[in-house]
């Protein structure tokens, strides 16, 4: 399990990245500062559960408890809801949505939870 979450977490990272500069380079000049703020904000907490999700395999590697597991799982789907929400609420508006990240957000408080639990379980 601790490749597939160093793989995820690489892959996070890089999808962070491209979408920050998209964010930079496209959407300035597209969206108001509000929404431009809140796309940033989506970014930024990719790329802190993209790191989230490195060091996470390196949990998963040293003490392969379940623990570990939840905590990778917990944090791509939060990644998927958390920043997922706020970049489809940037780009259409659609306030709705500003509903669903908190939801997101539960899930990486229970993924850093979880990733504590593996460690003191080890």
């Amino acid at each position: 399990m601790d490749r597939t979450f160093a793989i995820a977490g690489s892959l996070s990272a890089l999808t962070a990245v491209a979408l920050g500069a998209f964010g930079a380079h496209f959407l300035r000049a597209r969206l108001t500062a509000e929404m431009l703020a809140v796309f940033e904000t989506g970014v930024r907490y990719h790329m802190y559960h993209a790191l989230a999700l490195m060091a996470t395999s390196s949990v998963a590697g040293r003490w392969p408890v379940p623990p570990a597991m939840w905590a990778g799982w917990f944090f791509v789907a939060g990644t998927v809801i958390f920043s997922g929400s706020l970049y489809l609420l940037s780009v259409t508006g659609t306030r709705w949505l500003g509903a669903i990240t908190p939801l997101g957000g539960v899930l990486f408080l229970l993924g850093w939870g979880c990733l504590a639990w593996a460690i003191v379980k080890a």
